[in-house]
């Protein structure tokens, strides 16, 4: 039985006929040699409208998927002569416009070895990160972790403080996702007027705990300073994860790490769901400090009662316990 087998045009106009005959899948598999699940499979996908099965329209769909799976592969993963002098060139420091043209001059006939700088360019800045990328991107003149898009400056895209190392939210622990595991947490920043203050915010996805972090300033080292400071209060059971937006304010995220021993995690760009805690108890805060607050003028004390009021309101979500209840609970 050929199960592992590709339906040739030949096989295709023999389902074609069978069907016409009126023969069941199990019957027509026996007949073919194929698994009945191929061809059941091959039936309900090439039969356009649920006018019938068309071996012909099969056959296109089978061919255009072949070409599109050969067209989504990158010149140098189907070139593997080119990929290797490529990689050797750039790490004896090789320009790619200088390999481009040295190509060029070794096979000026053999069009396959042939390749555009943008290419090389492009291959390089899509590796997933890693050892080989580094090694790549060192060989480079301009050793930047990140590319600029073509033509475009940096007034329109700002590269500055970009954040390196940065570990996705995906690779997260999976404990964090189930909520039964304290200890993992999600931090964000509320603006104040004229997004001149801010006031750092602090949530623990189990109970629900918020912890506020009061602001001289909201550069990175100051936001830094102050987490540490908060985080450090924490005992050592609620200090295991952070999980933040890839706000500039986070950039010191690995002295961060070194200072608590609370590895950070970056949520996609514009994903405030994969926070979801945190963003649902900004929303919460707003009742307490509106947009406009000037959080300079906000005291310590302000800052600690607003802090109470959360932590000891009940909460649907924690079958409206409070999170104060949760939280101590989980700390005897």
């Amino acid at each position: 039985m050929k199960q592992f087998t590709n339906l040739s045009l030949k096989d295709r106009k023999r389902i074609e006929i069978l069907l016409a005959k009126n023969l069941s899948v199990g019957v027509m598999a026996k007949q073919l040699g194929f698994h009945r699940s191929t061809i059941a499979r091959e039936i309900s996908r090439n039969s356009p409208q649920g006018n019938g099965y068309s071996a012909d329209f099969a056959e296109k769909r089978m061919k255009k998927r072949q070409r599109k799976k050969k067209e989504g592969k990158r010149k140098l993963d189907l070139n593997l002569n080119l990929k290797k002098y490529i990689f050797e060139k750039i790490q004896d420091c090789h320009s790619p416009n200088q390999i481009v043209e040295s190509l060029k001059k070794l096979y000026p006939k053999d069009m396959s070895m042939h390749i555009s700088e943008e290419t090389i360019y492009q291959y390089i800045y899509v590796l997933g990160r890693g050892e080989l990328k580094k090694t790549l991107i060192q060989g480079l003149r301009q050793q930047r972790k990140y590319r600029r898009k073509k033509g475009l400056r940096s007034k329109t895209i700002d590269l500055r403080g970009k954040i390196e190392d940065m570990l996705s939210i995906h690779e997260r622990p999976k404990e964090v996702e189930g909520r039964v595991v304290p200890g993992h947490w999600e931090g964000d920043l509320i603006l104040g007027k004229r997004k001149e203050s801010a006031l750092g915010t602090l949530v623990e996805r189990t109970t629900r705990q918020t912890r506020l972090v009061r602001l001289k300033k909201k550069d990175a080292t100051s936001v830094r300073v102050a987490f540490v400071k908060k985080v450090k209060t924490f005992p050592k059971i609620f200090s295991k994860t952070l999980t933040y937006d890839q706000g500039k304010e986070m950039i010191q995220h690995k002295r961060f790490t070194i200072d608590t021993n609370m590895q950070v995690y970056f949520a996609d760009p514009r994903s405030p769901w994969q926070r979801g805690t945190n963003e649902n108890t900004n929303g919460l805060l707003r009742q307490f400090f509106p947009k406009g607050t000037d959080f300079n003028q906000i005291t310590g004390k302000e800052i600690r009662r607003v802090e109470n009021l959360l932590n000891n309101r009940p909460r649907k979500s924690l079958g409206y316990f409070t999170p104060n209840e949760v939280y101590f609970k989980l700390l005897r």
